[in-house]
């Protein structure tokens, strides 16, 4: 399985609302539910209006459109950087997923995965 390295930093958010969020950013992501709003973005364009947030992360996208019938990618993924003591928190698209760890757990995370046969670009 292919592996990208998304070549930014980003910073997950809390905000009030998605007024200030940079809609045509080549990556944005973002959560709503009924006691919160998030928002992942491209550290630069941390909107003005976030109200906490948490800088330093990388990130690595799955290549490829994932088929939902699909089991155990994630898991496989998730525990091996968990054995290595790597956190993560992962956002997931209509066709992919993305893994994000800290900055400073990213090139172990990307050896990691390459020792296990992950094809890591």
């Amino acid at each position: 399985m292919e592996l990208k390295t998304i070549d930014y930093e980003f910073t997950v958010c809390k905000v009030p609302d998605y007024t200030q969020v940079h809609w045509e950013s080549e990556f944005c992501f973002l959560g709503k539910t009924d006691e919160e709003k998030s928002l992942v973005c491209i550290t630069e364009e941390v909107p003005d209006n976030a109200l906490k947030c948490e800088y330093g992360w990388k990130a690595f996208r799955i290549q490829g459109v994932l088929d939902f019938s699909l089991i155990g990618i994630l898991s496989t993924i998730s525990s091996l950087l968990a054995e290595n003591r790597i956190g993560i928190f992962v956002v997931s698209t209509y066709n992919t997923d993305y893994i994000f760890t800290k900055k400073e757990d990213f090139a172990q995370a990307q050896n990691v995965l390459s020792e296990a046969g992950y094809c890591v670009d």
